[in-house]
């Protein structure tokens, strides 16, 4: 009889166990300038993904470049993550340009959608900071050696084409999908993710053989903190902020009481300090920004016929220009903002800031200080004890240290409430 349970027994414990979970991959998209912003995204979703034990984390990736900080950021990221990273160039048309190829190649495994491209990573198209002029002969040659050397360490590592990879930097050689597959730029080309996760299924990567083939993608999306600095983060919001400080506090200086516009200028101020850390600014152009005030301003205290305010104009919209010249593809200010802008600041500087100014050197015309210095004519003998006098057609009581003989004329050199202080004329 036990013969019979022994089966039983077996096919209930079968039955009991629970099926194993369903692989799954993170992913995550990044479409547009790398920044600040990206990379603390990746950091994140590096560490969810390992978090939630995924066998992967795809990165589609879509960029023209960017930050060379926030690029470094990511290669170190990818270094250190626990869980193997992917990157993949799509869809279709995409590009892995500038801080794109440090980041495809620095990936475990680099993948690439057909009639894509990657390359074009010259320094120049990088956002150095610090107020280095790319044109300089040698900065220029210290960051081709840098940048060489950084992406030959990156596919050295990955066991890439290193010579592919530093004709890249120095030469900015840019290769399609098909071309970095027979090169070993790349892994592999896949359609689409489906497709992707297809060959990624038995491949080695991180120290683990992946197993993708069946398994449940995971959107890891971008927090609402990351949007807002991603936002942020633009070379546009920048220039907005110049633009609002410097309203703001000229404004205040203009029209000192209003307060408002101090204090949305210093908060403005504020923000461009800190953004200014990360983002890289021309010095030059911020000193032709200075000056093209300083134009306007001056103007308002000595009228030139508008050749300063035009002198501001033209400087203001050089200074504009060359602001973001340095920085990194996808950072760059348009003239679609530098035009208005300096139509505006112009305006702005001429009607709000010059009117504002006079305003405070217009003579009072009310009150006792209209009366100082006028005619009166002395209707009694006025002196310390008083009299009175014709004044603008009305009879005022007045006060004379010297006295005034009915008749005199005298002049208005006070007021004390109702009673005028006079002196006779002289």
């Amino acid at each position: 009889m036990l013969k019979w349970w022994i089966p039983l027994a077996v096919a209930g414990s079968v039955v009991g166990t629970a099926a194993p979970e369903p692989a799954q991959v993170g992913l995550i998209r990044i479409n547009g300038a790398i920044g600040p912003a990206t990379a603390n995204y990746v950091a994140r979703a590096i560490d969810a993904a390992a978090e939630q034990h995924d066998q992967c984390l795809i990165i589609e990736l879509d960029t023209p470049g960017g930050l060379l900080e926030s690029t470094k950021d990511i290669v170190q990221t990818f270094y250190a993550s626990k869980v193997p990273v992917v990157v993949y160039v799509s869809p279709s048309g995409a590009s892995a340009g500038s801080a794109g190829v440090f980041i495809t190649l620095a990936a475990d495994i680099a993948a690439m959608a057909p009639n894509t491209v990657i390359g074009a990573a010259h320094p120049v198209a990088f956002g150095l900071g610090g107020g280095a002029d790319s044109s300089n002969d040698v900065m220029r040659k210290k960051m081709e050696n840098y940048t060489s050397s950084f992406i030959e360490s990156i596919a050295d590592k990955r066991h890439r084409n290193v010579e592919w990879a530093k004709s890249a930097v120095l030469q900015s050689v840019a290769t399609t999908a098909q071309k970095a597959l027979k090169a070993n730029v790349i892994d592999l080309i896949a359609e689409d993710v489906p497709n992707l996760l297809k060959q990624l299924d038995g491949r080695t990567a991180g120290g683990r053989t992946l197993q993708t083939a069946n398994a449940k993608i995971v959107d890891i999306p971008m927090s609402p903190g990351e949007r807002v600095f991603q936002l942020i983060w633009r070379p546009e919001v920048m220039f907005l902020l110049l633009l609002i400080a410097m309203y703001g506090i000229i404004g205040e200086l203009s029209s000192p009481g209003a307060i408002l516009p101090g204090v949305v200028g210093a908060i403005a101020v504020i923000l461009l300090l800190f953004m200014s850390a990360t983002l890289p600014v021309n010095v030059a152009g911020l000193a032709l920004i200075g000056l093209a005030i300083a134009l306007f301003v001056i103007d308002v205290f000595t009228p030139t016929h508008g050749v300063l305010t035009a002198g501001g104009v033209v400087s203001f919209f050089l200074g504009a220009l060359m602001l973001f010249n340095r920085a990194a593809p996808g950072f760059a200010l348009s003239l679609a903002w530098i035009i208005p802008a300096t139509v505006i600041t112009a305006t702005f500087f001429i009607f709000v800031v010059g009117k504002g100014i006079r305003a405070q050197f217009t003579p009072v015309r009310a009150g006792t200080e209209t009366m100082i210095g006028k005619r009166v004519i002395a209707l009694s003998l006025t002196d310390s004890r008083g009299g009175q006098v014709f004044f603008e057609g009305e009879r005022w009581n007045a006060v004379s240290k010297t006295p005034i003989e009915p008749g005199q004329s005298g002049e208005v050199t006070g007021r004390n409430g109702l009673t005028l202080n006079v002196k006779p004329t002289t």
